[in-house]
């Protein structure tokens, strides 16, 4: 098996040592890669800022091509790339699929948002002494952008920071989770294939440990970090002068409002919840890990959740017919248990689940866990679901806000009055009415508050983050 070639400038090079890429289910070598050298990432750095302006200066056209083209590429090899995603992350095949399907949508999204990129008029004759003045008020690129991606969606989360940033005309390096970096160099190889200029891009593996040397660069003045909360916490301590973009995770909540009483309406959310409290082995910042269920549907409700959990298949992720798959190493997994393990010990009861199996954790479900426990408090990234009573729907509410994260939130209503009411107290990012909190468009906007980050991804507002903004002022225009 040859190492894969990653892409500096542009260009496929090989580094040296090597990085190999195990499948998490049965550990089994699945690809290779060198890593980047010192000098190899200094030439990425300096063609990168190199081409910043004639990357800035690009036609709209120029860069809807490139992205059109990366999307129509993905597309053609969609069955190619859900295998390999498998492959080095150990998501079932039919999520890889879906994260094919949305990496190729958030590339004609972004495709289409070039074209539209066109800033505002205002006119400035609103006060007497402007009159004959009117502003043009366009976005241009703060300059070449540092994308860190994680390793759970390993191909749409690359494209979450490319696909901005070319359609906007910033140049981008990109550094691959080590555990996860094929599906992001199979993207560089469709790159390559575009008329975009020599140096506007990278894909570069690096061990973590060498980041920090491409996050201080003064040559790269945006940074996008998705990952851990304690890492995107260090990285916007260490280059205050840098628009740092950072999705840290969640706590995700559903809620259970006291008018979802049907039984068809009780059986829908459960088997939502079931699904996306579970799919990517719970590897997911939106995953379902908390549910707060209205006391007086709570006993119509449990068993319901606990049948549509014990529904999913888990096993070998290349099956068509498995739900949920190996976390992305036994490590992850054995985290996992030790903070389930921890929760029992504090007095919670296991109502399914709860025994690993290698790299594998099965969907579990606890009830009556302490606030306090990890699998409450923290982020679990594993198929762990928590489910409590709340007296009212309020007190459901001020449930979900009891944590240090506020990425999205599900609200199960019919009532519209309900829904507004959360959307106004709910400290979240998004809320997702009538359904469960792991729902995302590629192209709304997407992010949180308190721990779970600063900025938002999602095509549009990725591309404001990416940019500035400028005005000109006309002087002596009849209006």
């Amino acid at each position: 098996m040859e190492p894969r070639a990653f892409y500096v400038a542009g260009r496929e090079v090989h580094g040296e040592g090597e990085l190999t890429v195990t499948h998490p289910y049965d550990g089994r070598t699945v690809g290779r890669t060198t890593l980047a050298t010192a000098d190899q990432v200094e030439a990425a750095v300096a063609a990168a800022a190199g081409v910043a302006a004639q990357a800035a200066a690009l036609p709209a056209h120029a860069r809807a091509a490139a992205l059109d083209q990366v999307s129509r590429r993905l597309a053609e090899r969609a069955d190619e790339v859900a295998a390999l995603i498998t492959a080095e992350n150990g998501k079932p095949v039919k999520w890889a699929r879906a994260e094919v399907g949305r990496a190729v949508s958030t590339f004609r999204w972004a495709a289409e948002e070039a074209r539209r990129f066109s800033g505002e008029l205002q006119r400035l004759d609103t006060d007497p002494t402007a009159t004959g003045r009117i502003a043009l008020v366009r976005r241009v690129p703060r300059g070449p952008v540092l994308g860190i991606a994680p390793f759970n969606f390993p191909l749409n989360l690359v494209a979450h920071k490319v696909a901005p940033a070319i359609a906007v005309g910033a140049p981008i390096i990109v550094k691959p989770a080590p555990a996860t970096p094929l599906s992001a160099l199979l993207l560089g190889e469709i790159l390559a294939g575009t008329d975009l200029p020599a140096g506007m891009f990278s894909v570069l593996p690096l061990p973590n440990d060498r980041a920090a040397e491409l996050v201080t660069d003064p040559r790269l003045p945006v940074v996008s970090f998705t990952g851990s909360g304690p890492v995107g916490a260090a990285i916007r301590r260490s280059v205050p002068e840098k628009h740092v973009t950072l999705e840290l995770g969640g706590n995700a909540a559903a809620v259970i409002c006291e008018d979802w009483a049907a039984d068809e309406d009780l059986t829908f959310a459960a088997h939502r919840i079931a699904t996306f409290s579970n799919y990517q082995a719970g590897q997911s910042c939106i995953a379902v890990q908390r549910v707060f269920v209205h006391e007086w549907l709570y006993d119509g409700f449990l068993p319901r959740l606990v049948a549509s959990v014990q529904e999913l298949r888990t096993g070998d992720p290349a099956s068509e017919s498995t739900d949920v798959g190996p976390l992305v190493s036994e490590d992850a997994a054995r985290r996992v248990e030790a903070w389930v393990d921890e929760a029992v010990a504090a007095g919670a009861t296991i109502e399914v689940g709860g025994r690993r199996d290698g790299a594998t954790y099965p969907p579990t479900v606890l009830s009556g866990v302490p606030s306090s426990a990890k699998v409450c408090a923290e982020e679990v990234f594993g198929p762990v679901l928590v489910v409590a009573k709340a007296e009212t729907d309020r007190a459901a509410f001020a449930a979900v806000n009891d944590s240090a994260y506020g990425l999205q939130a599900g609200v199960f209503t019919h009532r519209l009055d309900v829904a507004f009411e959360a959307a106004r107290v709910l400290e979240v990012g998004g809320i997702i009415v009538g359904d469960v909190p792991s729902y995302r468009a590629d192209q709304m906007p997407y992010g949180g508050v308190k721990g779970s980050g600063v900025g938002r991804e999602g095509l549009r507002s990725a591309m404001e983050d990416y940019t500035e903004p400028r005005v000109m002022v006309l002087t002596g225009v009849q209006l």
